[in-house]
């Protein structure tokens, strides 16, 4: 059994930075892909960015490629986004996810993902 617990949001003015953090508890954390997806009020959870299990291998969302990165640290079981020149439309609960999938392209579709964490909240006004 995996749990992934998500911490790091805020409210923040629009061009600041933050790093969110995601610690996985279980051996399965380094064996498999993650990603980080958000929801905004009234819209449908969205696709942020993913990580293979090596760390190698990262895929963002045209949204805010550039602007995020996301990263690993096995020895922690943590993985990270970090978040630069925030924008209001960034404003949404950040959820990070496990899939058991261990394939080259690293899945967009939340549906491929089989452990989430309960989201951290970011706020950013303008």
């Amino acid at each position: 059994q995996v749990q992934l617990v998500e911490s790091g949001g805020g409210v923040v003015q629009a061009g600041i930075s933050l790093r969110l953090s995601c610690a996985a508890s279980g051996d399965t954390f380094s064996s498999y892909p993650m990603g980080w997806f958000r929801q905004a009020p009234g819209k449908e959870r969205e696709f942020v960015a993913a990580i293979s299990w090596s760390g190698d291998n990262t895929h963002y969302a045209d949204s805010v490629k550039g602007r995020f990165t996301i990263s690993r640290d096995k020895d922690k079981n943590t993985i990270y986004l970090q978040v630069n020149s925030l924008k209001p439309e960034d404003t949404a609960v950040y959820y990070c996810a496990l899939t058991l999938l261990n394939t080259a392209d690293l899945s967009t579709f939340d549906g491929d993902y089989d452990y989430w964490g309960q989201g951290t909240q970011v706020t950013v006004s303008s």
